[in-house]
């Protein structure tokens, strides 16, 4: 039988016992990075709604207040007057009111530049027309009546590199007309014949003498008690209200702007009442448009309107003019001033579409940059023969030679 050779077993070690392995630790899942939440003010009081809430809210209360005027006026007055007035407004009333709108609008942005000098901050007049223009269309088309001179006081201050100097700037020149305005009515309001005249007489004395007596109060106790921080920038504010309004450069300026803008506006009144059908005289308009503007000034409306239309049917029913007749009167002047804000609208558009073409054109050249690169890149890569073959470099220990290139 055929032997069969077998190879002996070698004996295998022992297998060393090893130490079990540590489980790992458990992987937190990555989460977004988020940032700290701002602590508050130590002097803000706990639960106080955000600043930004409350002017929200204000501004929806004026729109429902200007909402809830004009649905009384035309519930109560109809619409047979505004319909009419409305029917009336053609092509050389539109011409009128853009040419009113023009002078008004430039001397406005003049006077706001004047301010900005005054405040050493560079404003060029075409820019501050253009910038004027589009906050009035803003002014006119949105509710509150104040959007348009936000953006614009924004925008300027960013463009300048200063935002809370062009705010300032913008804050300044409104000042500017309502003191104007203020002025020229409470003396048109004294001495022509409305009906506040006999009101206003009476009432005048003490409240001029309880506002004087008020104000050097209030500015004795600010600064007297007010901290050292805050009595510097009561003290800044005043300076800069100076130097923007009063100063011996600006104040003749800022003064002739002003009456031309409220001669401007109280032209555009007379026009809207002759194109409303009211044959009352200029003299007989003026403190009737006076008391028009101050209601427009009323943080109450719906794009100005509300207030306005209110306080004209009421002072032209006083007056014995008919308040239907004021009602169209307000509505007429509204419609103008609209019209006469719509080169703020093309200022608008023009800008949108520079800023699309502009961003187009950064991404054309951020990509024909990009394409650049990498063909730069693709060319340094190449073999060096396609060139220069002589300077190319040692590869593979290959000798530097055109036949080894």
């Amino acid at each position: 039988m055929p032997t069969t050779s077998t190879t002996p077993a070698v004996p295998t070690a022992p297998a060393v016992p090893t130490a079990p392995a540590a489980p790992a630790a458990p992987t937190a899942p990555a989460s977004p990075a988020r940032s700290l939440p701002t602590p508050p003010r130590p002097d803000t009081p706990v639960g106080a709604p955000a600043p930004r809430r409350r002017r929200a809210l204000r501004a929806h209360l004026g729109t429902l207040a200007g909402t809830a005027v004009l649905a009384v006026l035309l519930w109560r007055l109809g619409t047979g007057a505004l319909l009419d007035g409305l029917r009336r407004i053609d092509g050389p009333t539109v011409l009128a009111a853009l040419g009113i709108g023009l002078v008004t609008t430039v001397f406005s942005a003049w006077r706001w530049a004047l301010v900005a000098r005054g405040l050493r901050i560079g404003l060029p007049l075409a820019t501050a027309v253009a910038d004027y223009y589009r906050a009035l269309f803003l002014n006119a088309a949105l509710p509150g009546g104040v959007v348009g001179d936000v953006h614009r006081a924004v925008r300027h201050g960013r463009s300048a590199g200063d935002l809370g100097r062009g705010v300032r700037t913008v804050f300044l020149e409104r000042a500017a007309g309502q003191l104007a305005l203020t002025g020229v009515g409470v003396a048109v309001l004294l001495t022509m014949p409305s009906p506040v005249l006999a009101e206003a007489r009476r009432i005048a004395p003490p409240a001029a003498l309880a506002l004087l007596g008020a104000l050097a109060v209030t500015l004795a106790l600010r600064m007297n008690r007010t901290p050292v921080r805050r009595a510097r920038a009561l003290r800044a504010a005043l300076g800069e209200a100076r130097a923007g309004l009063l100063s011996r450069r600006n104040l003749p300026g800022v003064a002739l702007s002003s009456v031309v803008v409220l001669a401007g506006h109280l032209t555009m009144f007379v026009l809207a009442a002759r194109v409303a059908g009211s044959a009352a005289s200029v003299a007989a308009l003026t403190p009737l448009a006076v008391l028009a503007l101050l209601a427009m000034g009323l943080p109450l409306n719906v794009g100005g309107w509300g207030p306005r239309e209110g306080v004209t049917a009421w002072a032209f029913g006083a007056a014995g003019l008919g308040a239907d007749t004021g009602l169209g009167v307000a509505v007429v002047y509204g419609v103008l001033s609209l019209v006469a804000s719509l080169p703020g609208a093309v200022v608008l558009v023009a800008r949108r579409h520079a800023v699309r073409y502009a961003g187009a054109s950064s991404d054309t050249a951020t990509v024909s940059a990009a394409s650049s690169a990498k063909q730069s890149a693709k060319e340094s890569a190449r073999p060096a023969s396609s060139s220069f073959p002589f300077s190319a470099d040692p590869s593979e220990g290959r000798p530097m030679t055109p036949e080894a290139v």
